[in-house]
């Protein structure tokens, strides 16, 4: 049974920098394709970064730069760095993961992604 599960959720300021974390289990990263999305209230849920078994990587053109997506296989977590965040980037978290068929690279679509973490808190105050 897949389970991931968000960390790493907090206030910071705007301009600041804030690490979240993904820790999974149930899955290995080399068959799965894996993604962060961010819901605000009121608002649709938006994929943010998303990395494939291969590492390939896809990013929204609004944190292209300053966001990082990576997996660490000592620690089995997915992460996301994320630098110079704006108020507007206040939003719950959420850890996605897929098993990968053949073909599938990297995707910030919600519907392809099977597997949900429960999310994590972050807000950025001015």
């Amino acid at each position: 049974q897949v389970q991931v599960e968000e960390s790493g959720g907090d206030l910071v300021q705007a301009g600041g920098s804030l690490r979240l974390s993904c820790r999974t289990s149930g899955l290995k990263f080399d068959e799965y394709v894996m993604a962060w999305f961010r819901q605000a209230p009121g608002k649709e849920r938006e994929g943010v970064a998303a990395i494939d078994n291969k590492g390939m990587t896809k990013y929204a053109a609004s944190v292209e730069g300053r966001f990082t997506i990576s997996i660490d296989n000592l620690r089995n977590t997915l992460d996301l760095q994320m630098n110079s965040l704006n108020v507007e980037e206040t939003a719950m978290y959420y850890c996605a993961a897929a098993a990968r068929r053949y073909g599938d690279g990297p995707s910030l679509v919600a519907s392809f992604y099977t597997d949900w973490g429960q999310g994590t808190q972050v807000t950025v105050s001015s």
